[in-house]
């Protein structure tokens, strides 16, 4: 970054290595909370988990059916996947993202299982799985669905691979980031902090903070705090910019 007049910027840093940064220098601001629900201990049984339970009951009295189809079976449904991504982008008048963010990608979706649900004979929904070392951790990338899928598919479609990993002995499943969340506001909380903490109150015209805290948060998941190492000053915006920028896929496109 040095030799070609950069500046090293540590996206989604947790709380365990932020001494790391620490040691050279940097500094952080947190970006919000990442979604973990610990597998060991998730379950259908219980009154607080009835939800759930009507969820994947109106999944099967559907007609749906969920499977995981493994890496070498991925490529013959390539273009039936594709067709349900451009359905999708088409329904909420989108452009696909990128960095941190799923996008469609045959290479890349090749080489992971793929969680699809199909109605009448066709694919509606599909997530590609992540599946981390020693059963660690398991999470989703690529979610996409059709307008004519069940509601409440993408759900349906989590609760059904938090009961696979499980099975498989997976510790924990990712729900991935909250973004502008738990962001602590004091009378010396830095510029960053307030101004995110406005922006996840009265920024949901431009993204929905608050909802999808709230969606992940029926999950009853463990909530873990990511930040942004950086080598402090006044980079902060413009580093904040390129980063918005990276995952939108161009400055035009951030507010697009």
């Amino acid at each position: 970054c040095d030799d070609f007049g950069g500046d090293p910027v540590f996206y989604q840093v947790t709380k365990d290595r932020l001494h790391l940064y620490a040691d050279f220098g940097l500094t952080f601001v947190k970006l919000g909370e990442d979604a973990f629900v610990p597998l060991r201990d998730f379950s259908l049984d219980g009154a607080a988990n009835k939800p759930f339970r009507l969820v994947l009951n109106r999944f099967a009295k559907s007609g749906a059916t969920f499977r995981i189809v493994p890496p070498e079976g991925v490529p013959a449904l390539l273009p039936e996947l594709r067709e349900v991504s451009d359905e999708w982008l088409r329904s909420k008048g989108a452009s696909e993202k990128g960095f941190s963010l799923g996008f469609f990608d045959p290479g890349s979706l090749g080489r992971f299982p793929v969680a699809v649900v199909e109605e009448g004979g066709r694919i509606t929904a599909f997530a590609s799985v992540w599946p981390g070392p020693g059963g660690e951790e398991l999470s989703v990338d690529l979610m996409r669905f059709r307008a004519s899928a069940q509601k409440n598919v993408m759900e349906a479609i989590f609760l059904q691979l938090m009961l696979w990993g499980k099975g498989q002995g997976d510790a924990r499943f990712d729900l991935g980031m909250g973004p502008l969340s738990g962001l602590e506001i004091s009378a010396v909380a830095p510029a960053w902090a307030r101004l995110g903490h406005f922006l996840y109150q009265q920024g949901e015209p431009f993204y929905n903070f608050q909802g999808l805290r709230a969606y992940k948060d029926k999950f009853h998941p463990v909530w873990e705090p990511r930040y942004l190492a950086y080598p402090g000053g006044l980079a902060l915006a413009r580093i904040l910019a390129d980063v918005s920028a990276l995952v939108a896929g161009g400055y035009r496109r951030i507010f697009r």
